[in-house]
């Protein structure tokens, strides 16, 4: 994994918005409906080259496929495991969904709505018999594609996300539900091993961590600490021997526009998510309600070797932030846990579902991934004089 050695590098989380024949396809491809096969793959490899063209050309170092092919950051991946079916159980619960939804109940009735724009509803599976990866061919045309898209671009290195073992599916097979997520993580692990065998950088989406340590009326501190803490012992036996050094993980507090007044304080998950076997950590900066958390680095001790990629742009809002507050945050962390430790990035992707309306408009995303890379040039010109 590339280090700011030599100057701040740039980066972003992963998904960026489909271009709309690519969601027209992919609307029929997810409600079963008859669709050209080869038009689609097509469809998706010219989205991944206009994609990794334009991150190129706004500046960014370590950029991604922008998940063109994938319906969402998360359920893309009930393609790739047997052992699932579909679930009427709904969409998993969320604590800060649900306390959001309950404090600001029309915000949120006018705010779902935007949802019926994606190319299909979030839904579940239920695992009903063992689970296995099915995906080797689609991980493999993932890798192919980036890779032919970055044989026309100059940039430092590239990644590919990949979720982790939770949040699209639930249990009514396995003994446990610590079995059921090792089966998966199992499972995922393949991908994972594809991706890193590929010489690309695997990124780990990992939002439940923050869910877990996230405040509800049905659990204590106590209880949630535990709950954080075995989701990282699963993460990392998913993780297993893959060279840390190609792995980095992206953590989010999951709700896009909204007042946000729930999140979680980072000071409440630091500690397990650098337990994460990873070189990397990803985490929401620009995000105001989480700002001021660069002090959490005045007390927390990055560990050797380690890198941090706080988001100095929004994915939750159309302002394209200033260059020099930019410069000004990457600043402030590198003097907290060394230049060479930070990587200048995203709070989140910028479509985590194949959608016609994102949150924020692609020509405004390409913007704010120009004053990153801006923002950047000025922080070393600040940070290497």
């Amino acid at each position: 994994m590339q280090r700011s050695t030599q100057r701040i590098l740039t980066t972003n989380v992963g998904s960026l918005a489909r271009p709309h024949d690519l969601l027209d396809v992919m609307r029929e491809k997810e409600h079963g409906r008859p669709y050209d096969h080869a038009a689609f793959a097509t469809l998706v490899k010219t989205a991944v080259g206009d994609a990794v063209r334009r991150q190129a050309d706004c500046g960014l170092d370590v950029i991604s496929d922008g998940e063109q092919g994938k319906v969402t950051f998360l359920t893309y991946i009930c393609e790739r495991l047997s052992g699932f079916e579909p679930s009427t159980a709904g969409a998993m619960p969320q604590p800060s969904w649900a306390r959001e939804v309950a404090a600001f109940p029309g915000y949120y009735q006018e705010y779902f709505k935007k949802y019926e724009s994606a190319v299909s509803p979030l839904s579940q599976v239920v695992c009903t018999g063992p689970v296995s990866y099915t995906g080797q061919a689609a991980v493999q045309q993932d890798i192919q594609n980036l890779k032919a898209a970055l044989k026309e671009v100059n940039v430092e290195e590239a990644f590919m996300p990949a979720t982790s073992p939770w949040g699209f599916g639930h249990n009514a097979y396995y003994p446990s539900e610590e079995e059921y997520v090792l089966a998966v993580g199992h499972a995922l692990r393949e991908e994972y091993r594809a991706i890193v065998d590929a010489g690309l950088i695997l990124q780990i989406d990992d939002p439940w961590l923050v869910e877990l340590v996230s405040a509800d009326d049905t659990t204590t501190v106590a209880e949630r600490r535990r709950a954080a803490a075995q989701h990282v012992d699963q993460l990392n036996a998913v993780i297993g021997d893959l060279p840390i050094d190609r792995v980095r993980l992206h953590v989010c507090y999951g709700l896009n526009h909204g007042p946000r007044i729930h999140d979680a304080p980072m000071r409440d998950f630091v500690d397990e998510m650098l337990r994460v076997h990873a070189s990397a950590y990803s985490f929401e900066v620009a995000n105001p309600r989480h700002q001021h958390e660069w002090r959490t680095w005045e007390s927390v001790k990055l560990p050797a070797g380690k890198v941090l990629i706080p988001g100095f742009i929004s994915h939750a809002m159309s302002f394209v932030e200033h260059p020099e507050l930019i410069a000004d945050g990457i600043e402030t962390y590198a003097r907290l846990v060394g230049r060479e430790n930070v990587i200048a990035g995203a709070d989140c992707g910028f479509s985590s579902r194949a959608t016609y309306k994102p949150e924020v408009h692609p020509s405004v995303v390409w913007a704010k991934f120009q004053a990153l890379a801006e923002g950047a040039r000025l922080a070393t010109e600040r940070l290497w004089r």
